[in-house]
C-alpha cells in the first residue's frame, strides 16, 4: 500500500469511499436481522429461543475472528485480506438469503461472521495510513458516519424490505453494497509489503475459540435440552471448561501468549473489558427483545416496527458526537456514569410497558436508551484503551472487542432463554388461578368469548393468557437488563481518569 504522500487527491476519496462502503457493509448487519426476525421465525418454522441463534451466531464467530485480523493482514496482506472480507462477506450474505432452514441460516450467519470480523478494523488501518496526521481526525470522523449510519438504518430498511419483499433481501442488500466496495478496494488501494515471519498462538487461539463456541452452543440449546438434563449439555460444559482451562494455562507459560498477559495488569483496561461485557449484554439483548415485542405482541407491521426503532439509533450517533467532544475534557466517570444512568432510567421505564404503550413513548425511551450507548461506548474505549503501552493497543482493542460481543451473544442467548421459560412459569401460574368457578365467568361477555366450558372458549382463553404471560416475562427480563447495568455503577471508583487534552481513539469505531 502506498504512503499517504504519494497518493492523489482521487485516489484518496476512491479509499475512503470503499472503505465506508466495506463498514456500511458490516454494521448495517448489526441491527437490519433483528427486525427480521419474527418472519424468519415463521419462515423455518423456528421457536422463540432457537429464532436468536440468527443473532449469537454471527456475533461469536465475529467475536473469536477479530483479534487475529491483525495478524492475517501482516501476513497475507492488508488488500488481499481486505478483498476476501468483502467477498466472503457478499457471499455469505447471499447464502443466508437463498437459506431453506435455521441450521442453513445459523451456518451462513458463521460465515458472515468469520468473513466480517477484519473488515472494521481493516478499514481503520487503510484510512490512518492513506492520510497525513493531521488529516486522520477529520476522515475518521467522516468514516465513522458509516459505523454509526448503518445501525439508524438496519430496522428502517430491513422493516421496508421484508415489508415490500421478503426477509430475504435484508441479506441480498449487502450484494450490491459489497461489489461496489470490492471494486473500489480492488482499483484504488495498493498492497502493502508482507511479512512472511508474522507468527500466532494457534494453540492459544485455537483452545479460546472452541471454549467461547461450546459455550455459546451450551447458552443456545440448554433450554431447548433441559440444560444439564441433557448428555448433550454435559458434553458441550466439559468441553468448554477444559478448553478455557487449557487457555488460561497456556496463557501463563507460554513465551508469547494469544492473550498478552501484560493486559492483566492495567486496571483500566480489566475494569473497562468487565463494563463492556455488561454494556455487551444488556444492550444488544434488548435489541433483540424489542422486534418481537413490537411484532409479536403490539402486532406492529414490520415496517412501522422499523420506524419505531429508528430513533434508537439516531440516539446513539448523535451521543457518540457530544461524547467524542467531551472526552478529555470532562472526567470520563462522569460521562460513564451519565451513560448509566441513561440507560437504568430507559430499562426502568420498559419494565412498565404493556402493549397499549405509545409509539411516541417507545420511540423516547429509545433515543435515551441509544444516547446512553453513545455516551458509554466512546469514553470507555478511550479510558481501558489509553493507559495501555503502545505496544500492547492493538491487542488490547482486540480483546476489547471480543468481550464486548461474548457479552452480546451471551446476552441474547439468557434474555430469549428467560422469556420461553418464565412465559411457560407464569403461563402456569395464572392457569392456576383461572378455573370454571371463577365469579368472572359469571360475566356473559367474558364467558360468551373465554368461557372454559367450550372448546373455543377454552382456546380463546389459553391464548389470552398466554400472551399476558409472555407480557410479564417481558418485563422480568427489563428488569434484570436494569439491574445488571445498576451493578456496573462500583466499576467508576477503579478507573484512572484518561489523560487530559486526550481524544478519542482514532480506532474506537472498532469497538463500537
Amino acid at each position: 500500500m502506498s504512503s499517504s504522500a504519494e497518493m492523489s487527491a482521487g485516489q484518496r476519496a476512491a479509499i475512503t469511499l470503499s472503505t465506508m462502503l466495506a463498514t456500511l457493509l458490516q454494521s448495517l448487519d448489526t441491527t437490519i436481522a433483528n427486525i427480521a426476525l419474527p418472519h424468519i421465525q415463521a419462515s423455518v418454522s423456528a421457536s422463540q429461543d432457537q429464532i436468536s441463534w440468527v443473532l449469537t451466531s454471527y456475533i461469536v464467530a465475529a467475536a473469536i475472528m477479530t483479534p487475529p485480523s491483525g495478524f492475517l493482514a501482516r501476513r497475507f496482506g492488508t488488500k488481499r485480506l481486505y478483498l476476501i472480507s468483502v467477498a466472503g462477506f457478499v457471499l455469505a450474505s447471499m447464502l443466508c438469503g437463498i437459506a431453506q432452514s435455521l441450521m442453513q441460516i445459523v451456518l451462513f450467519r458463521i460465515m458472515q461472521g468469520i468473513f466480517g470480523a477484519a473488515i472494521v478494523p481493516l478499514s481503520q488501518a487503510v484510512l490512518l495510513s492513506s492520510y497525513p496526521k493531521k488529516k486522520q481526525g477529520s476522515v475518521i470522523g467522516l468514516w465513522g458516519l458509516a459505523v454509526t449510519v448503518g445501525p439508524v438504518m438496519g430496522p428502517i430498511l430491513g422493516g421496508w424490505l421484508t415489508d415490500s419483499y421478503s426477509w430475504r433481501y435484508v441479506f441480498y442488500i449487502n450484494v450490491p453494497i459489497g461489489i461496489l466496495a470490492f471494486l473500489g478496494i480492488s482499483t484504488s488501494l495498493r498492497e502493502r509489503p508482507i511479512d512472511g515471519g508474522a507468527r500466532l498462538d494457534w494453540f492459544g487461539f485455537a483452545a479460546l475459540s472452541i471454549g467461547i463456541a461450546a459455550m455459546q452452543v451450551l447458552l443456545d440449546r440448554g433450554e431447548q435440552l433441559d440444560w444439564f438434563g441433557s448428555s448433550e449439555i454435559v458434553t458441550e460444559g466439559i468441553l468448554a471448561a477444559s478448553m478455557l482451562y487449557l487457555f488460561a494455562v497456556h496463557t501463563v507459560t507460554a513465551g508469547a501468549p494469544f492473550f498478552p498477559l501484560q493486559l492483566l495488569r492495567d486496571r483500566n483496561f480489566m475494569a473497562g473489558s468487565l463494563f463492556n461485557v455488561i454494556i455487551g449484554l444488556t444492550y444488544y439483548a434488548s435489541l433483540a427483545l424489542l422486534p418481537t415485542y413490537l411484532q409479536n405482541l403490539m402486532n406492529y407491521p414490520v415496517v412501522t416496527a422499523g420506524l419505531v426503532l429508528g430513533p434508537q439509533g439516531m440516539g446513539t450517533m448523535a451521543a457518540m458526537l457530544i461524547a467524542g467532544r467531551l472526552v478529555g475534557r470532562v472526567d470520563t466517570r462522569i460521562l460513564l456514569g451519565l451513560g448509566l444512568g441513561m440507560a437504568s432510567w430507559a430499562f426502568y421505564q420498559s419494565t412498565l410497558w404493556t402493549p397499549d404503550v405509545s409509539a411516541a413513548t417507545i420511540m423516547l425511551v429509545g433515543v435515551v436508551q441509544g444516547s446512553s450507548i453513545g455516551f458509554l461506548f466512546v469514553p470507555l474505549s478511550v479510558v481501558a484503551l489509553s493507559t495501555l503501552p503502545s505496544t500492547l493497543v492493538t491487542d488490547g482493542a482486540g480483546f476489547f472487542t471480543l468481550v464486548r460481543n461474548l457479552g452480546s451473544s451471551s446476552g441474547i442467548a439468557i434474555v430469549t432463554s428467560l422469556v420461553t421459560r418464565n412465559t411457560q412459569v407464569n403461563h402456569a401460574t395464572i392457569s392456576a388461578n383461572v378455573t370454571s368457578v371463577n365469579r368472572a365467568f359469571e360475566n356473559p361477555l367474558v364467558s360468551r368469548v373465554w368461557g372454559p366450558v367450550s372448546a373455543a372458549g377454552r382456546t380463546a382463553l389459553d391464548a389470552l393468557i398466554t400472551r399476558q404471560a409472555q407480557i410479564i416475562a417481558y418485563i422480568d427480563d427489563y428488569k434484570l437488563l436494569m439491574v445488571a447495568t445498576l451493578a456496573m455503577a462500583p466499576l467508576l471508583l477503579i478507573f484512572r481518569n484518561a489523560p487530559r487534552g486526550g481524544k478519542a481513539d482514532p480506532a474506537g469505531g472498532a469497538h463500537i
